[in-house]
């Protein structure tokens, strides 16, 4: 069943029918402020941080679901009849009234049409300003003439998400709200930045500052008392609760339009002016628009591709990356699931999402690598999750300590112990920091001077060898990487044993420090570091090898978990796809693994995290044996680690597998299938119930999940095969044997490159002829693959790829490859 469809043209999704099983949100801001919304215009907003910083209210997991809102009502004075532009939270039938909802790029646009009257309301940021504008238009569209009154709401938060929730002995007493010159300033007495505002570009007939007067007793947003009767009762106060209600009176005759701007800001009265005053100019709003569309135009044209695969398409060219920035920009902490209640930055999630788009967001990839940076222990491990304000030396200072200041803990309680670090946190920076570098060139990075976050800096090359050697010094009995608290899968502990996944990342961010060292021609920790890469490689070959697949782990009591014997929890994707990926195993155990993993958890739609799913709890393999089977990390469809295994299939070579697995997780594929999926498809989810399970099928939890990011990197650094190095740009191609091509525009260090991909063979794999601009180039060999069992010299992981040497004419360059086979000279 379809709900609505994509308009790749303009990078828009159209809900057409807007009684969806589940939100389907958007993001709005790009900087400091951000919203998020819903189909219905629920959602909220917030300043910076969606925990200490929230400017309007929102009740997550509630009934009605996702309330309140950004919403405007349309009343019929001369009937009494009223209803709101956004579908909810009157919730007109839609049998009599035509409701629909188009998500674009920062953007978000509600369309009605109900008796004789269209409207639209669209949500926006400007991404200069600290403010959130409502567009409403209102057309007649009928014979007669039509009074109508215009109606606003939202509710005002007390800026913490405590405050709202709990101790109402205190927050209802902690605000107040005025009005004056058609401005409603909403005060935070005890909040030292606490001031918001809204306005609108009209002299307003009425008012509301108190949300129950608003409302009503015993009523709702669905049928506020305050729209129902048509006037306002101009209330404020000092303490209760506070919204954002103005009303304006309009009459329009047969075929004629008024449009409105209300503004939802931070800041005083006085910045509510300047902002009134800029935007009731409707060119400067129609402006927003066109800055935003050039903001992200700009950001996706850094890379499009062309394939015989329009799910791929739409997604990479527009929603793929757009998840992925959103999470590097905003974190974690600001979604319909996480609604505030946490903060700060995630280690492990915010390094691969700043690995994952430098090339459309430098500065924010390079501001998460210096916040993780500051966050790194001296001894080499990250802190789970931190506020990066606690290390940042120009962290403003607060005015006054109010009751509701943000906590400030003392220094050695920000710092944690080996008991609760968790060992894979700080190895995804290393290559997040390779990533960027190849990506901007700026070599210079390396070498800055950063803190530890319990005293004393280093450079950023320093930092990543304390990364390597803390995980090369905390190994098991066995030799491989303890789990110490949990690694990737926070629910797998281990007991504090041993970790597959972790030593193969290790592998790889050995392998990604080693290209840095050499490119740096530092011989002495290329011999260092190449050393321990050998003895990693050596101990995973021979503790995690299970006759099929690599094992999971060994927990603290010595118990291999994730073997050929076991009933529950045999086989688990991440250790087998990692192996892979990080070069670790051979080719022949790579083949069997991945083979094992197509025939154990692969599912129409993607591939599960275990099978079978754990039912019988036991706390020496960890809390993933207590959660419900087919759920989560038990045995669900985790979309995060399934990108894994798109680039470990392209390791080997096999880009009929990776294609597979890419179009069954793909959300464009399963927009005829909502009432099964039911979460958005233009959003990765977290994770889709699994097969043991009886919602097998539906996904959870959208946006804000490092699946986003990781699908973006592997199917453009893996799978099309674009790969850029310190000083040459790579293409490697990974594809169906059955594609004839594919075509890429890429800007690479402020060149761009018009790359085409011809597959006359239909290989999966291989280059044997490169173009630059119409000259001859001779592919070169990479280790692209798996070294196989017996190799010494690593020759027979070597593939023809194309290697294009760094240009610096800033002319825009054609590239022509053709695929096919190449052997390398042994």
């Amino acid at each position: 069943m379809e709900y609505g469809h994509f308009d790749s043209e303009k990078r828009e999704y159209v809900i057409d029918r807007v009684d969806l099983p589940a939100s389907w949100t958007n993001y709005l801001g790009v900087r400091d402020m951000c919203a998020v919304v819903n189909h219905t215009a629920g959602g909220y907003l917030f300043y910076k941080s969606p925990e200490y910083h929230r400017i309007t209210r929102f009740r997550g997991n509630s009934v009605p679901m996702d309330r309140p809102g950004h919403y405007v009502y349309l009343r019929d004075d001369e009937s009494g009849d009223y209803w709101s532009i956004s579908w909810q939270p009157v919730g007109k039938s839609l049998d009599t009234a035509k409701y629909s909802c188009v998500h674009g790029l920062s953007y978000t646009r509600y369309e009605c049409e109900y008796n004789g009257i269209k409207a639209s309301q669209t949500l926006s940021i400007p991404i200069e300003d600290t403010v959130e504008l409502w567009d409403v238009k209102v057309k007649n569209t009928g014979t007669k003439e039509r009074s109508l009154s215009l109606f606003s709401y939202c509710e005002f938060s007390f800026h913490h998400i405590e405050f709202d929730n709990q101790n109402f002995q205190m927050s209802l007493y902690s605000a107040g709200s005025s009005y004056e010159d058609g401005i409603i300033e909403h005060d935070l007495y005890y909040d030292e930045f606490g001031y918001q505002y809204f306005t609108a570009d009209f002299e307003p007939d009425g008012f509301d500052c108190l949300r129950d007067e608003f409302i009503g007793a015993y009523r709702s947003e669905g049928n506020p008392l305050g729209v129902e009767r048509g006037t306002l009762s101009g209330s404020y106060e000092k303490g209760n609760n506070h919204c954002g209600a103005l009303h304006k009176k309009i009459i329009l005759k047969p075929g004629e339009e008024v449009r409105a701007v209300f503004m939802l800001g931070e800041g005083s009265r006085e910045a509510g002016r300047k902002m009134r005053e800029k935007y009731q100019v409707f060119h400067n709003v129609d402006q927003v628009y066109v800055d935003l569309k050039a903001f992200w135009e700009e950001k996706c044209g850094k890379l499009q591709i062309q394939t015989p695969n329009e799910g791929m398409n739409t997604l990479i060219n527009t929603w793929t990356l757009y998840q992925a920035e959103i999470n590097v920009m905003f974190s974690r902490f600001a979604s319909f699931i996480e609604v505030g209640g946490r903060t700060g930055l995630g280690y492990r999630d915010t390094a691969q999402d700043a690995m994952t788009v430098p090339h459309s967001n430098p500065e924010k990839c390079r501001q998460r690598l210096v916040e993780l940076l500051r966050g790194l222990v001296s001894k080499g491990y990250g802190l789970h999750l931190f506020e990066p304000r606690w290390f940042d030396p120009e962290a403003e200072e607060k005015p006054f300590k109010s009751p509701t200041v943000v906590p400030q803990p003392k220094r050695e309680d920000m710092i944690h112990g080996l008991e609760d670090t968790c060992s894979d946190d700080a190895l995804w920076v290393i290559a997040a920091i390779t990533e960027y570098v190849k990506e901007t060139g700026e070599y210079g990075f390396i070498d800055e001077v950063l803190t530890y976050a319990d005293g004393g800096s280093g450079t950023v090359y320093e930092h990543m060898m304390k990364i390597l050697d803390f995980s090369f010094d905390q190994v098991g009995e066995d030799g491989v990487c303890k789990g110490l608290r949990a690694d990737w899968n926070d629910c797998l502990n281990l007991g504090g044993g041993e970790s597959a996944l972790v030593s193969f990342l290790h592998y790889w961010a050995i392998e990604n420090f080693l290209e840095l060292a050499r490119f740096r021609q530092d011989a002495d920790n290329v011999k260092k570091y190449e050393a321990m890469q050998q003895t990693v490689r050596e101990v995973c070959g021979r503790e995690l090898w299970d006759q099929e697949w690599f094992i999971r782990g060994i927990t603290k009591n010595g118990r291999r978990i994730g073997t050929t014997q076991d009933k529950e929890g045999k086989i688990h994707l991440e250790s087998n796809a990692w192996a892979v990926l990080s070069g670790a195993a051979s080719y022949e155990k790579g083949i069997q693994a991945m083979d094992s993993v197509q025939k154990y958890l692969s599912t129409p739609y993607g591939i599960m995290l275990n099978a079978p799913s754990f039912t019988v709890p036991d706390d020496d393999i960890g809390f993933v044996t207590r959660v419900y089977p087919g759920v989560k990390e038990n045995g669900s469809v985790f979309s995060h680690p399934n990108p894994w295994a798109w680039a470990a299939e392209c390791r080997l070579g096999r880009g009929d597998r990776a294609m597979e697995y890419y179009n069954a997780l793909c959300p464009y594929y399963q927009n005829d299938k909502i009432e099964i999926r039911q979460a958005e498809p233009y959003s990765y989810c977290q994770f889709i119930m699994g097969k043991d399970h009886s919602a097998y099928g539906r996904a959870r939890h959208p946006f804000m999940t490092g699946s986003g990011g990781w699908a973006y990197f592997s199917a453009t650094r893996y799978m099309l095969g674009i790969r850029p190095q310190f000083d040459y740009l790579e293409i490697d191609p990974c594809i169906p044997a059955q594609w004839d091509g594919f075509e890429v525009s890429r800007v690479w260090r402020g060149i761009r490159y018009q790359i085409i991909v011809e597959n006359p063979d239909h290989v999966m794999s291989g280059v044997k002829e490169l173009y630059l601009d119409g000259e001859t180039y001779a592919p070169a060999f990479s280790s692209a693959g798996l070294v196989k069992e017996g190799d010494t010299s690593g020759q027979s992981a070597k593939r023809s790829v194309a290697q294009i040497p760094l240009l610096t004419d800033q002319k825009e360059h054609t590239v022509r490859i053709i695929m096919g086979e190449r052997k390398a000279q042994l």
